[in-house]
Formats: structure tokens, C-alpha cells, sequence
């Protein structure tokens, strides 16, 4: 039996594009991160013809894809300004999701433009004041395949 190949910590990344076009940061500070990818479906009941007294079959098809990223850790102080000015101007910013450990020929980045849509802090005596964020992708993120 093959033991699977896993991804280490510092594989699986979130990068947001800097003041510099088509230069990408992480976050500093974020400790744990969460990507979650949903699709929205669209259901439809299809009669039998032939026979109308047997159950309906259900028809399903993909309507749309979300991609969200969920993340917590502590708040730096190096991420403060571009977090902050990011939330308030509630505009889109580049934002890419990377697994560095990809085969070659599988997706390496998930990227496109998105939202910060919650940006939340927690402080807690004798401990450093935590951060939660909730990024959400503006459209179906591209993906690029690992070279």
C-alpha cells in the first residue's frame, strides 16, 4: 500500500497582491486558514412518460462556484495598515490561494480578485490579540497549473 503524500504547513498559502502589480504577500500573522469551495445547484423534478406513477427523477446542474477563505491567527502589526485600508475602501484586491506542493500539471494557484468581507479582532489578558478575516472571491478564482 502507498502512503499518501501530504502537504506540509507552509505549503498551502494565502497571498494578497501588493501595491506592486503582480508582486504577492501573505498575511502576516495568520495562523490557521480555511479554503472552502461550494457550488450553488439548480434542481428540477423530471416525470417518467411512460409510466407517471413512479417517483420523479431529480436533475441537477452546477449554477455557480463560491470560493471563500476563512482565516484566524494573532494581529501583526505589519498587517494592519493593508488589512484596515483594504476592509474600509470595500474594494476587490488580487488575492491568491496556493498549494506549493502540486504535481506538475495540477493546480498550483487559485486566484482572481476578492473581498474582505469580515475583519475581526479579539483581545484576551496575558495573550496577543487575535484576528479573524472572511475572504471571498468576486467570481470563480482562475486557476494556474504548476510548471
Amino acid at each position: 500500500m502507498a502512503e499518501a503524500e501530504t502537504e506540509k504547513y507552509e505549503e498551502m498559502v494565502l497571498e494578497v497582491e501588493t501595491n506592486v502589480q503582480g508582486t504577492f504577500a501573505r498575511i502576516c500573522g495568520l495562523k490557521d486558514v480555511t479554503i472552502s469551495r461550494s457550488a450553488q445547484l439548480d434542481t428540477d423534478e423530471i416525470p417518467d412518460c411512460d409510466d407517471e406513477s413512479k417517483p420523479f427523477s431529480v436533475s441537477k446542474e452546477v449554477r455557480s462556484v463560491d470560493v471563500k477563505v476563512s482565516t484566524t491567527g494573532v494581529w501583526a502589526q505589519q498587517s494592519h495598515g493593508t488589512l484596515t485600508d483594504w476592509f474600509y475602501s470595500g474594494q476587490a484586491k488580487n488575492v491568491r490561494v496556493g498549494n506549493l506542493n502540486a504535481a506538475v500539471g495540477d493546480t498550483e494557484y487559485e486566484s482572481g480578485p476578492a473581498l474582505l468581507t469580515s475583519l475581526s479582532n479579539q483581545r484576551t489578558k496575558g495573550k496577543s490579540v487575535s484576528a479573524q478575516l472572511e475572504i471571498e472571491f468576486v467570481g470563480t478564482p482562475a486557476r494556474s497549473a504548476k510548471a
